[in-house]
Order: C-alpha cells, then structure tokens, then sequence
C-alpha cells in the first residue's frame, strides 16, 4: 500500500485564468482529485456521474484521462465496484481513504474547496440521477415501451414498464420520471404492501 501510495508524491500543476488545468502525466494529482469526489460524495459514483462531475461540468480533469484514471484506480484497490448488474458504480476502499488521507494535502487548496462547495451544492442531483434511470424505445405495432427504475447500489428497488401510445408521452414519462420518482414509489408501496 504504501509503495503504491508513494507514487502519487510527484505531480505538477499549472494555473491559467485562475483556472486549475491538467499537465499532461499529472496522473498522481488527478488521482486525488477523484478519490476527494468519491469521499465527499460519500455514495457510489457511476463512471458517467464521476465524467460529468470532473470534465463536464467542472475542468478538475481532462476528459480523456478519467476513464484511465478510474481503471488505475481500480487496478490499485483505491476503488471497487458494488454492483452487481447494470452499470458500474465504484466506491471508494479503506485503503483509498488512507491513501487520500494520507496525501490529500497535496490536492490545491482552492480546488479542494471548490470541490467541496460543487459537492455540497450538487450531491442530491447527482444521487437521483444515479438512482432514477429512465428510457423508452418504439415497439414493432407503433407503441412505445418506457422503462423507469429506481436503483439502489445492490440491485433495483422498483421497476415499471409501461407501454405508451406514442413517442411525445412516452418522452413526457422519461422527463418527469426523475422528479416523480418519489411520489410514484410511495403510491405502488402504500397501495400494495401492508
């Protein structure tokens, strides 16, 4: 563990417009960074949230170095996958958070606050869009199947399928499932078990 650890001592960074920007082999920093997100989140990240998070929404990592970075990751035991069907999601391992723990310092100061803030102000929209997974696709008579799954980390806590007349309600269904999902797991719940 510690050998491993040792690797991420060498990094570089680089500011431009006050904007924290990868050096090409930052590898080390980059690490951090994503077991910083894993830590504040403190729930299992998909590979997509955790792209959306760093590349998309953020310019914390290059969006071509994250998916290496996750396997490396992974690769170390600094994460590991939970599920156990459907998408990936990864958490991060105790020694993860010794790791971190360990180098966390070396993380910039200002990006660990900016990560922090991200997280506090962004960790509910990201977990029930992790959890509420939605899709729809055209049936050989015209109809429309739509898909809604409320998925916890283990296995799917509720799955409907619905058969719609056409695409524009079934398009409506997908939108409004993500902030309809507690209501409508609430209802099938008090209406069919005791």
């Amino acid at each position: 563990m510690r050998a491993a650890a040792d690797k991420l001592i060498k990094f570089y960074i680089k500011r431009k417009n006050g904007v924290l920007m990868q050096v090409k082999g930052d590898s080390s920093l980059n690490k951090l960074i994503i077991l910083f997100v894993f830590d504040k989140m403190e729930v299992p990240l998909s590979e997509n949230t955790i792209l959306d998070m760093c590349c998309s929404s953020n310019n914390w990592l290059a969006y071509m170095d994250c998916q290496p970075i996750l396997r490396q990751l992974l690769d170390c035991g600094w994460i590991y996958n939970i599920s156990s069907s459907g998408e990936p999601l990864y958490t991060i391992t105790p020694d993860g958070r010794i790791c971190l723990a360990n180098f966390f310092i070396k993380i910039p100061a200002s990006t660990r606050e900016e990560i922090s803030l991200f997280i506090k102000n962004n960790r509910a929209k990201y977990r029930r869009k992790q959890e509420c997974v939605a899709d729809y696709f055209m049936n050989k008579d015209g109809t429309y199947t739509v898909y809604l799954k409320i998925i916890e980390p283990v296995q799917p806590v509720l799955e409907l399928k619905l058969v719609v007349p056409n695409r524009q309600i079934a398009k409506d269904v997908y939108k409004k499932w993500g902030e309809k999902t507690a209501d409508v797991y609430r209802n099938v719940y008090e209406n069919l078990v005791d």
